[in-house]
């Protein structure tokens, strides 16, 4: 058995998706609370943007359970020895994807390519001349490249393309038909309304989306194990791989960063719009000053005295996954942490207006604390604005990593991420002819990440924020009788 190896920023993603599902089962029970999301999974570009984000997030998990592999045991060996472990910590996404990881070339090739991007000085029949390598794995079942590279990349795209879209129609007949139990219609009729778009959900933009990426997923893993789908690094390295890979550091950065915001966010605006006064004074002095220094230069020095802490203590790693996890760990951290003060200064508004009103100033007469004023009436009647910022935010935390990672004060060099991957790139833009590849998959990546949280974050601020359900126009959703009684006039 292998031995389970649990990191700090996986510990931290686990809770943060046990407290998403706590709140999720506190949103069923709560009639109002249900009723907004309601209109969010009514929201077609937010279902579709969730999506995307469910697979990213499968991937993140993926990537945070980690072991050490059990090693053989030595020759000679007693039979109760102690089990030796290896040093080298992977995850499960590891193991899933242990062709791509291991399939690592001299230097850069472009994607889809047979031979390598340099020339090299090579010995063919006692001469030495200088041409283009071939690659130890990219198309290495091919013959002859020249001629059979076309051909074969287009019958296995053509394969790929062809099992996603049969697992799409999957998808989309086993949509229907347990739509069509529940309404009591055939099949046809479930498939009807649902690409006329008369669901009480819109599952036509969801399958959709979740067809195209079928259709995607199908296609890398038809070309995959031949070739290297988007090229490799200067170190030989699958890009595609480290893209993925750096999915993780983005999630964590994004999550975690958010958490360790808002307990400052919360006690500080809180605590300056209830008591006011020089509380406020105090309160506000603080976080003008943190807005006044530079960010970069306040997170830049964070990090630099981290890096002193982690190269004199090495001891307390045992591997270098360890080491660069509690930098990743400590940087989310950091960043929470100096971020507080945009989420502080809304909160201190919104308490503001909420002191003055009516119930609040009779807990106050009723001798109710100040605590608990602040806890049951005052607090709840936030929390939307914590949840809008906190979604908003995620995505420009995100954002926030690859600049820092570009500048060489994020994370270890050594840990996967969009930031480190632009970083990489700086150099390869230079180049003649330019290795464009790298910089576009971490570009592709991250945009397609932010992109769909930002969709999604719109849609969340539109319905937990009353100034914006206000001038929205209302969509009227059909119920279930409703829905089962136009199945039934279409099928007649």
């Amino acid at each position: 058995m292998p031995k389970l190896v649990f990191l700090a920023t996986d510990l931290v993603l686990f809770l943060l998706l046990a407290g998403v599902a706590f709140y999720a089962w506190h949103a069923t029970r709560t009639p109002t609370l249900r009723q907004t999301w309601r209109s969010v999974l009514h929201d077609a570009t937010a279902m579709s943007a969730a999506v995307v984000l469910t697979v990213f997030l499968l991937l993140a998990v993926l990537d945070s359970v980690h072991y050490r592999p059990l090693l053989a045991p030595a020759e000679g060996a007693a039979a109760d020895a102690a089990p030796a472990y290896s040093t080298k910590t992977l995850s499960l996404l590891d193991a899933l994807l242990s062709g791509p990881r291991e399939s690592r070339e001299k230097t850069y090739s472009i994607p889809l390519g047979t031979h390598q991007f340099s020339k090299e000085s090579m010995l063919v029949d006692g001469k030495s001349i200088r041409d283009f390598p071939r690659l130890k794995f990219g198309g290495a079942g091919l013959q002859n490249p020249q001629t059979d590279w076309a051909p074969d990349v287009i019958s296995r795209s053509v394969t790929g393309l062809l099992g996603g879209a049969l697992a799409a129609a999957a998808l989309w007949w086993a949509v229907a038909l347990i739509r069509a139990k529940s309404l009591a219609v055939p099949v046809g009729n479930s498939l009807r309304l649902i690409w006329r778009c008369q669901t009480d959900v819109p599952w036509r933009a969801i399958l959709l989306t979740a067809s195209v990426l079928l259709l995607i997923g199908g296609w890398i893993a038809a070309l995959w194990p031949h070739y290297h789908v988007l090229g490799t690094d200067q170190t030989g390295n699958d890009i595609l791989f480290n893209a993925i890979k750096s999915i993780r550091t983005a999630v964590v950065i994004g999550s975690f960063a958010t958490l360790a915001t808002l307990p400052f966010a919360i006690g500080f605006g809180l605590a300056a719009g209830y008591y006011k006064g020089r509380v406020d004074d105090v309160i506000q002095y603080i976080y003008t000053v943190l807005s006044s220094i530079p960010s970069v230069l306040l997170i830049a020095a964070f990090v630099l005295m981290i890096q002193v802490f982690i190269d004199k203590s090495p001891n307390l790693f045992e591997t270098g996954l360890e080491r660069a996890d509690i930098r990743l760990f400590l940087l989310s951290g950091i960043l929470g942490i100096t971020g507080w003060a945009g989420l502080a200064r809304l909160l201190r508004a919104e308490t503001l207006k909420l002191t003055e009103l009516d119930y609040v100033q009779a807990a106050r007469a009723f001798g109710v604390s100040d605590f608990g004023i602040m806890r049951r009436h005052i607090l709840p009647n936030v929390m939307h604005v914590v949840l809008i910022v906190a979604v908003l935010e995620f995505s420009g935390l995100v954002l926030y990593e690859a600049v820092l990672s570009y500048v060489g004060v994020g994370v270890d060099p050594s840990t996967n991420s969009f930031g480190t991957m632009i970083n990489s790139a700086r150099s390869e833009l230079s180049r003649d002819p330019t290795v464009w590849w790298n910089l576009l998959a971490a570009f592709g990546f991250m945009v397609t990440f932010v992109l769909s949280m930002q969709l999604f974050a719109s849609a969340v601020r539109e319905a937990f924020d009353p100034r914006a359900r206000a001038f929205r126009p209302q969509r009227k959703m059909p119920s279930q009788s409703k829905l089962a009684i136009t199945a039934r006039e279409q099928g007649r």
